[in-house]
């Protein structure tokens, strides 16, 4: 397994994806801290999480999109799969490996709190909290995009896909906002990933929250295993 999650972290670094994913991201993280924090003279990052929510979107399916359908398209998944490991072994792998290149994007908020301390008085329970609340709903979106690549053999097609997706999920709210039937508006806010994300931007942690992100990440890997371990015995 850990054969495994190196192979698959030192592939984002042996391409240019994963330089650019970590420049994208720290770009906007870092024009977002200056226009709402150095600019107006504030300490309070609670906007600039708010605001990486769009971004967040569009970078994880970039880290996602050549997790499996690379190795359909280079033919080289059924020697992994035939390899003396579980699939639930190389799917959690890609699954670490996926998320540890977006806790290393997560680390520009640290910085921005560093620079913070220096010229004022961070609150750092307050970034942290916004940190693990980006961290778990990232997780699950990278649940989402792994469970995509996996159906595809096009990384470009995946990222697309897993973008649209994203969106979407994005659009729960908005949806709920335009249906006026109580039934459906309770599910839409039940599954809405922004509202439950912007309690934590706003510093508020709440089980519920971090329980629904858990399962969302739980759920799609199961089904990610389920699709691998079916083409396993194609």
């Amino acid at each position: 397994m850990s054969a495994i999650f190196k192979r698959e972290l030192g592939s984002y670094f042996t391409s240019p994806v994963g330089y650019a994913v970590l420049a994208a991201f720290m770009f906007f993280s870092g024009i977002f801290f200056y226009v709402q924090c150095l600019y107006t003279g504030t300490t309070n990052m609670s906007g600039v999480f708010q605001s990486m929510f769009f971004i967040v979107l569009f970078v994880i399916p970039l880290i996602t999109m050549r997790s499996f359908a690379d190795d359909r398209k280079n033919k080289t998944d059924q020697a992994l799969l035939t390899a003396p490991v579980s699939v639930p072994s190389v799917v959690i792998s890609k699954f670490l490996s996926s998320l540890f290149i977006f806790a290393l994007c997560l680390l520009s908020f640290v910085i921005e709190g560093v620079a913070l301390t220096v010229l004022a008085k961070a609150d750092w329970s307050v970034i942290i909290g916004n940190v693990f609340g980006m961290l778990i709903m990232g997780s699950a979106f990278i649940t989402i995009g792994l469970f995509i690549s996996s159906l595809t053999e096009s990384s470009i097609v995946a990222a697309i896909i897993s973008f649209v997706v994203n969106v979407l999920i994005s659009l729960v709210d908005t949806i709920g906002y335009t249906i006026h039937w109580a039934p459906l508006n309770s599910v839409l806010s039940v599954l809405s990933f922004q509202g439950k994300y912007n309690n934590f931007a706003l510093g508020l942690i709440s089980l519920s929250d971090v329980v629904f992100f858990i399962t969302v990440s739980c759920l799609f890997l199961f089904l990610t295993d389920r699709t691998v371990e079916r083409r396993r015995w194609m």
